[in-house]
């Protein structure tokens, strides 16, 4: 799309405000919105945004770090390609940026530019990438400083969609008003949890798509009275809200799919194993990326369907990584890996980029996943001895375990670089700080609205 393409949607749209957005490295959806009188320069120019946004926690609590203070500035210039007319908010727009330095190049603390840096890389090793997120959500209230559900409804259950009908019809309306386009949608096990799915893209897509999901549930959740909660735990007693993401390795062209094999048990080939491989060596790490925040550790627990072993299976889920079922006529274009560690605190940037440096180093080692690690059973079911002969391990089960973890694994902190590592670590470290010094009621409280 052409500037000028957009300077005419906005005027046909009668849009007055264009939301420049990103997501920070707490997960956090931000921006800055710039009137349409002056849209022409700053789809040129872009935004400035302070250095420190980068190392701001969940809390908004400035860290002190190198390169991110009040000294300086990045430019938030926009990628045209992401421009939409918010059909949720009259005379609103959105489009998604890039972090750019004063001396117009890539800003290495930017997540987006991470994940564009990952799959130039598999570019270069003759693979392209295809991905889709499927996350969930709850509809609720809030009542001074509790939150009700929208429904007591059960999982599958055609009462409660009906219940939420008139909320997730609206938000099918924006989607494809928007261009995503729908798969499936069914009420999930939580008392008014929701999950609706929209088809897999181009990488970097997939995850400008989430962005602009998360923006699109929440706004209509909110214009019919309800609050549209994505985070990993937001009610104790509930089910987690998952971010499953689907991935898939094609040639350039984007006519093979490398993962598949017809005549392999699973229908996988060599190269897959390879990145199965690099998954199984890095879930560890991995999941302060996927699963970042203080709340995500109320959702990874055994026996939840929230895969808390470092282990994989044909549609195992309670794997971390489930090979899901291939439609039925369609083996090849549907083969691919379902990651399952991950939720919507994550930034889907740093997330999806982190589980492609992981695949990529299986790859470039030509690793092959350890025997054991592959089983077509619950793992929380097998006694303590029994894991420990497969070679089937822990996921972290705090976040400072997983911030540890991120910490010890060159191959993920050397592909991140080391500002953006650093700003990533720094504000997590800084958020398990600060929720480890109060209750869970608090905790809970500054996730349910934040994601």
């Amino acid at each position: 799309m052409e500037s000028q393409d957009i300077l005419q949607l906005a005027r046909d749209a009668g849009v007055r405000l264009v939301m420049f957005a990103y997501c920070d490295n707490s997960g956090i959806i931000r921006g800055k919105a710039t009137h349409v009188s002056g849209l022409e320069r700053r789809l040129a120019s872009g935004i400035g945004v302070t250095t420190a946004m980068q190392a701001m926690g969940d809390m908004d609590r400035l860290q002190v770090m190198d390169g991110m203070g009040p000294v300086g500035e990045f430019r938030m210039v926009p990628d045209l390609d992401t421009f939409t007319v918010l059909p949720y908010a009259p005379g609103r727009a959105l489009v998604l940026v890039d972090m750019i330095t004063m001396d117009r190049q890539p800003w290495d603390a930017c997540p987006r530019h991470f994940l564009k840096r990952m799959l130039a890389k598999a570019h270069a090793m003759g693979i392209t990438f295809q991905a889709a997120f499927e996350p969930e959500w709850y509809l609720a209230r809030r009542e001074g400083d509790s939150f009700i559900p929208m429904d007591e409804s059960l999982d599958n259950s055609t009462l409660g969609a009906s219940m939420a009908r008139e909320v997730v019809d609206d938000v099918v309306d924006a989607l494809e008003a928007q261009g995503l386009q729908l798969e499936q949608y069914h009420t999930e096990v939580g008392h008014g949890q929701q999950e609706l799915s929209i088809t897999h893209a181009d990488a970097l897509r997939a995850a400008d798509n989430h962005i602009i999901y998360r923006e699109t549930v929440r706004n209509v959740a909110w214009n019919h009275g309800w609050l549209a909660s994505f985070a990993p735990k937001p009610f104790p007693d509930q089910a987690g809200n998952g971010n499953h993401t689907h991935i898939s390795a094609w040639d350039t062209a984007g006519q093979r799919n490398l993962f598949y094999n017809p005549d392999d048990p699973m229908q996988l080939s060599e190269l897959a194993y390879h990145f199965i491989a690099g998954i199984m060596e890095h879930l560890p790490g991995l999941t302060a990326l996927t699963s970042p925040s203080m709340n995500s550790y109320r959702r990874i627990s055994p026996g939840s369907w929230s895969t808390a072993y470092i282990c994989y299976g044909p549609d195992n889920r309670e794997a971390a990584l489930r090979i899901p079922s291939r439609f039925w006529g369609t083996e090849m274009a549907s083969t691919n890996l379902e990651y399952r560690p991950a939720d919507s605190s994550s930034n889907p940037y740093l997330a999806l980029g982190a589980i492609i440096a992981a695949g990529l180093d299986g790859i470039q080692r030509g690793q092959m996943p350890a025997a054991g690690l592959r089983i077509d059973t619950d793992p929380a079911r097998l006694a303590p001895d029994e894991l420990a002969a497969l070679g089937i391990r822990r996921l972290p089960s705090t976040l400072l375990e997983a911030i540890h973890a991120l910490e010890a694994d060159a191959t993920l902190t050397d592909a991140l670089g080391p500002l953006l590592t650093n700003s990533c670590l720094t504000v997590r470290k800084a958020d398990w700080e600060l929720f480890s010094q109060h209750d869970a009621d608090f905790e809970i409280r500054h996730h349910f609205y934040k994601f």
